[in-house]
């Protein structure tokens, strides 16, 4: 009979015991703990790279829209369109994790990334310099100043000048905060990519008539890209030099030990585990897995629970930049730049909090359901708060306000005419705004009645403006500069609403973390994978790919005034109707959050329901009775074979 392994033989042999019992090489626990270390590090980059790549894109949507001139609903498209890739890969990945070769299957996920990172900078370099929209104005020779208002029709569109030179414009920790400080460092880029001017190194910038709060304004949404797609090849390359499996720490790398005993002077080793399945055998299991998944009520119902909240968040998210512009008169830099760094950290706070208080108070599964659903109805019910943010909608002459004292044309196509612009000849496809003295906003200086200027690019100030009169301006003082007039209610109003939105993310964050852990133990340990693969393809490819296709086309129909394309044609949005805007993008994610609402007092009550109390412990009904089914299947079997036994009662254990 084989001998028990004593201390003193481990030493000698220079084996050391797991936290299991089982007794290895020290080199081989070294050295599978020094890949463990690498694949981990490997892995936490990886989250990183996705998650600030990830972070990025959405932050730059509002800058493509404006670079390409494409609506609110085609930006919606091209960003849910990043989520086809996960339909056609994510559940198989996700039910085929443990059976194939996963660092490589990530190395070539990072690499797909960052090609695909790389492209997507492609048309910034294919379609030329940026000609943003502005008005031709004529030199008037007897005066040495330019005018806006001319006699003749010359108003030409923009970029066609020929003399002018165009002017472009649960072990794992470190993992998922990689993931979550990735999105961080992934906004504060694109915060500062769009303080910089698209053409940046090409174009003399300070001969840029617009700001960074001007609509026309695009950022260097390309330069960040190719940040991006380095940093995903790099997070990459460590995936190609890792094994087929990584063993658990005090395991040999190329077969479990579970026994180990000495003969003599030998030591003597049990075979291997079982080898690992075959594709066409783990294929043919998928079906039944599947049902058994939907089978369990509580998955079901957290299922539709992600995919309301994921159309939630990710419509929020896509948008959240353009509404703070258009709301608040604030740059879309210093927007991204907010986000990155008060609201992400804010969230991330919530989610390790949530956490701590599982682990240190030890919540059961229907405590965190409970916690989960108080901590989403609160966040709820400051979200209706939103709606008191009031702002007034932008004053443009012809557009949402009359010009004063006069009444308009008749004409529906000149609706944005009055007389005291009627002989200028002004073209009504074009927006580049002046703010006149009255605090009123006209599409270009022409539109104005403006007739002299002094200045040039961002300090050009026009004079002599007859629209401008009519509030009561003497003649000559009458004047506007180039921009839109600032809202200062709105203005006021921006940090109670920053304050609002923290509280918001911060709350809902705290809920995240158990309402994640609540699909863990609702589930079988055996498709555990195989659940959150189905949990995040429902996620984002019901919620990720439609959210930002209605909710753009929903805020395109808000628009008030379309920019022209150099080569005609509508192009992006330059204002909105803020109010309709405000009660469409806030109305969206309320409604949404409201079916939450109600589907977090489903999964609570199913929950209550099926986990009992016992004790200080929480016993699963549905599972027990299995169990208990199964041992009198036992009982009765050893009824009829009173010699036999189980497995578990006749495997022998080494002391």
């Amino acid at each position: 009979m084989d001998r028990p392994i004593t201390t003193g033989q481990l030493k000698e042999k220079s084996l050391f015991q797991d936290s299991n019992g089982i007794a290895v090489p020290a080199k081989t626990m070294c050295h599978n703990c020094s890949k463990l270390k690498i694949f981990l590090g490997a892995l936490a980059f990886s989250f990183f790279a996705k998650g600030f790549s990830g972070s990025y894109m959405k932050s730059m949507s509002s800058q493509i829209e404006r670079r390409f001139e494409i609506s609110s609903s085609i930006v919606g498209i091209i960003d849910g369109s990043f989520e086809i890739g996960n339909l056609m890969v994510m559940v198989l990945v996700s039910y085929l994790g443990p059976r194939v070769h996963r660092p490589k299957i990530i190395a070539v996920g990072c690499l797909i990334m960052s090609l695909g990172a790389f492209l997507s900078v492609m048309p910034q370099f294919l379609m030329g310099r940026y000609n943003y929209e502005r008005i031709t104005v004529s030199v008037d020779n007897s005066t040495s100043s330019v005018s806006a208002c001319s006699l003749a029709s010359s108003q030409g569109q923009p970029g066609t000048d020929a003399t002018e030179t165009p002017s472009p414009m649960e072990n794992v920790g470190l993992v998922r905060s990689s993931g979550m400080f990735g999105p961080t460092l992934g906004f504060l880029l694109g915060s500062f990519c769009a303080s910089l001017w698209v053409d940046i190194g090409v174009v003399d910038v300070d001969a840029i008539s617009i700001n960074p709060k001007d609509t026309r304004w695009v950022g260097a949404w390309w330069l960040g890209l190719l940040i991006c797609g380095a940093v995903n090849f790099i997070a990459s390359l460590p995936f190609w030099f890792l094994p087929y499996s990584l063993p658990k720490e005090g395991e040999n790398q190329n077969l479990k030990i579970n026994h180990l005993s000495v003969q003599g002077d030998h030591c003597k080793i049990d075979p291997p585990a079982q080898p690992q399945l075959k594709f066409s055998e783990a294929v043919k299991d998928f079906l039944p897995a599947l049902r058994k998944l939907f089978g369990n009520s509580i998955f079901l119902v957290y299922i539709f629970l992600t995919i309301l909240q994921y159309n939630s968040l990710v419509g929020l998210i896509t948008y959240e930049t353009k509404f703070m512009e258009q709301q608040f008169n604030v740059s879309v830099a210093r927007a991204i730049f907010l986000i990155g760094v008060i609201l992400l950290p804010i969230t991330i706070l919530g989610m390790f909090l949530g956490g701590f208080l599982i682990k240190k108070f030890k919540l059961h599964i229907t405590e965190m359901a409970k916690f989960a659903c108080i901590t989403f109805i609160v966040a709820y019910l400051l979200n209706l708060l939103y709606f008191t943010c009031s702002c007034e909608v932008l004053q443009v002459a012809g557009l949402t306000v009359p010009y004063s004292g006069v009444e308009h044309h008749s004409s529906t196509k000149n609706i944005y005419m009055a007389s005291c612009n009627a002989d200028c000849s002004c073209n009504v496809d074009q927006w580049d705004p002046v703010c006149g003295d009255n605090g009123i906003t006209y599409m270009t200086a022409c539109f104005a009645g403006c007739k002299s200027s002094t200045g040039t690019g961002k300090n050009m100030v026009f004079h002599n403006c007859s629209c401008v009169e009519g509030q009561g301006h003497g003649l000559g003082n009458s004047s506007a500069v180039l921009g839109q007039c600032q809202r200062e209610s709105c203005t006021k109003a921006f940090p109670y609403f920053l304050a609002l939105q923290t509280a918001c993310a911060f709350i809902l964050a705290l809920g995240g973390t158990p309402t994640y852990m609540i699909m863990f133990r609702s589930v079988s340990p055996d498709l555990k994978s195989f659940a959150v693969g189905i949990e995040t393809l429902g996620g984002r490819v019901l919620g990720g790919l439609p959210a930002p296709i209605y909710f753009g086309a929903l805020i395109d129909e808000t628009c008030l005034k379309w920019g022209t394309k150099s080569c005609g044609g509508s192009g992006s949005c330059r204002v909105y109707d803020t109010k309709e805007f405000r009660n469409v993008y806030l109305g969206l994610i309320a409604g949404l959050r409201a079916g939450c609402c109600l589907l977090y007092i489903v999964l609570t009550v199913l929950i209550m329901k099926r986990f009992k109390p016992d004790g200080k412990e929480m016993t699963d009904v549905k599972n027990t009775e299995r169990s208990t089914n199964k041992d009198l299947d036992i009982a009765n079997k050893k009824d009829i074979l009173p010699g036999a036994r189980t497995s578990e009662e006749s495997e022998e254990t080494c002391m």
